[in-house]
């Protein structure tokens, strides 16, 4: 079950937005520092602020990393990389 945790919330620098230069490890980290919607992205990061085609995918990875988060506090106190 750890891995799996780890490998949910792992830190990568492929791009979510490429309009804003948005990066997955800037949503993980947003999302850890308590941003829980993509209209909060888009606040704080600009994601789907022009084109909106990383929407889903922004929406995604925030889900997948709360989740993780989830999980992680139950068992272990929070969600690491």
């Amino acid at each position: 079950m750890e891995n799996e945790i780890r490998i949910l919330c792992r830190v990568v620098d492929m791009y979510v937005c490429i309009c804003q230069a948005v990066t997955e490890r800037q949503v993980l980290e947003a999302a850890r520092s308590g941003l829980r919607s993509v209209k909060a992205l888009k606040e704080h990061l600009g994601v789907a602020a022009d084109c909106a085609k990383c929407a889903r995918c922004a929406h995604r990875l925030l889900r997948d990393c709360l989740e993780c988060q989830g999980d992680a506090e139950e068992a272990h106190g929070g969600c690491t990389p």
